[in-house]
């Protein structure tokens, strides 16, 4: 019998759980998964990452220190007198990637978007509308004061919430639509080691009811954004230890499930980072040991059957320049519905190590997109440990083996929906967190056989807000834990 194909129809509140894992975990060792080296360059570092609605993969890099390995078309050049580094540099700094052709084309980037963040528009946009010849679309003092290691988030208004930076404890809304846009956040201020500061980059995620889980340096809190208010304060992580940049762990919002039900639960997985004090001894030449929670500086990316893969990432280590030393290149498959047994198991290593600002994303066919590893201050192809890379690979889950092709269902008909269908928010990726990253597992209202091998499955998508703020998601139908090719839907 074939692979089972299916037609789909459509037709969801949450309690906030702060997942708090043991130190210690036990791994198993099962070597699933394949790599495929898709490009030996793509021309420039890709320290930013996002996959848009049209395949296609944005990806860029800061433009402050000298001349890339790819030319810009048509003699454009960037001219920016305050560069100390090339005041006119005519190399790109920025591509759009093309998955299915396996191609990149140059962009021009005119600002520095060095430590940046971002986030897909409810219309599907970042920055500029997807096509085949769209340049960037730069907007002149687009932000009320300056960041650098902000965290963005869409918000169900289909607003963006801008949280952080070095130096901002506060955070601030896009578009613009308050006089005083600018809004002071104490448990930013709380949270920073002086020196050190140990919260940048903070883990936003947006709750069911329309308020905020910010997780920073080693503490968590419930916040409503519009009244400026904290909702409730979590209790500090277990051992005290700082997840947030530059001591670099990972978070995720697991998936969310039972949409239907009066109370919606959810769980945010922090993994990784640093022992206290480690930035501050790196700079030293001491390289202390990670915590017990794997590794630093890798990403944690949703899956489609709902299992969360931990890439990237290198051991004793801490976020910064000329300070990589030991790559992990094996990724973790979390799988949160098996038994704590069995909840991470090895996957088949890379032979390309991948360190501080390598960035990942999810592609529609189900692979994982991975790219750069730049622990220096400029392109640095010799005589150092681990040299740049500018090389494009992509690993395929054990779920893409072709002794499952017979169970991977095929979306025929996007009428509705079938079997465990599952709706993903694709997320901008830099620096080991990947934003507005978001799971929802619809389940199915009804099944319907049409023949042997072809099914009508009906599921209900929520309405647009807390739960799933309008924009465009990546839709998956699930067959025995075997993914299809995803759909573009919109929720609007």
């Amino acid at each position: 019998m074939g692979a089972p194909s299916f037609m789909f129809s459509t037709l969801l509140l949450l309690q906030l759980l702060f997942a708090s894992l043991p130190h210690h975990c036990t791994l198993t060792y099962t070597a699933g998964g394949t790599w495929q080296l898709l490009q030996k360059s793509i021309g420039i570092s890709a320290m930013h990452m996002q996959l848009l609605r049209n395949d296609r993969v944005i990806m860029f890099d800061r433009t402050d220190f000298g001349p890339s390995n790819l030319s810009l078309p048509n003699r454009k050049c960037r001219n920016n007198p305050t560069d100390t580094v090339l005041r006119v540099d005519c190399t790109a700094h920025s591509v759009e990637y093309d998955v299915f052709a396996n191609k990149s084309r140059a962009l021009m980037v005119q600002t520095d978007v060095w430590c940046s963040s971002g986030v897909i528009m409810p219309n599907g946009n970042l920055v500029f509308s997807p096509c085949r010849t769209c340049d960037l679309n730069e907007i002149p003092n687009g932000l009320t004061v300056k960041r650098w290691y902000a965290s963005n988030h869409i918000l169900p208004d289909g607003r963006q919430i801008i949280v952080n930076g070095r130096g901002q404890f506060n955070y601030e809304f896009i578009p613009k639509n308050i006089a005083a846009n600018k809004i002071n956040l104490p448990f930013l201020l709380e949270t920073n080691d002086k020196g050190i500061e140990n919260n940048l980059y903070p883990f936003v995620f947006l709750n069911f009811d329309g308020n905020l889980f910010i997780f920073a340096n080693n503490q968590a809190t419930l916040f409503d954004y519009e009244k400026n208010i904290v909702v409730k304060k979590y209790l500090m992580i277990p051992d005290g230890e700082p997840r947030s940049y530059p001591s670099i762990g990972s978070a995720v919002l697991l998936p969310l499930k039972n949409l239907k039900a009066s109370a919606i639960e959810a769980e945010v997985l922090v993994c990784r980072g640093a022992l206290k004090g480690s930035y501050l001894q790196s700079l030293k030449g001491t390289f202390l040991a990670v915590l017990d929670t794997s590794r630093v500086m890798g990403d944690m990316t949703l899956l489609p059957n709902g299992n969360v893969l931990l890439i990237n990432g290198t051991g004793p280590e801490t976020a910064g320049w000329e300070q990589g030393r030991d790559p992990v290149m094996s990724s973790i498959l979390y799988r949160p519905d098996n038994d704590i047994s069995s909840w991470f198991e090895v996957q088949n290593p890379t032979t390309i190590p991948r360190m501080y600002h390598s960035t990942v994303a999810l592609l529609r066919d189900g692979r994982v997109l991975v790219s750069r590893s730049n622990p220096h201050t400029f392109y640095n192809f010799t005589g150092v440990f681990f040299p740049t890379k500018l090389s494009l690979e992509t690993f395929s889950p054990a779920y893409l083996d072709a002794k499952f092709d017979n169970l991977r269902p095929t979306i025929i008909a996007p009428k509705s929906i079938s079997m465990l269908v599952t709706m993903f928010a694709p997320a901008f990726n830099t620096h080991s967190f990947s934003m507005n990253q978001r799971l929802l597992i619809l389940g199915n209202d009804k099944v319907t056989a049409v023949d042997n091998s072809t099914y009508n499955v009906e599921a209900t998508t929520p309405r647009p807000g807390t739960v799933a703020p309008s924009g465009f998601y990546l839709l998956f139908v699930v067959h025995q834990g075997i993914p299809s090719q995803g759909i573009w839907v919109k929720l609007y």
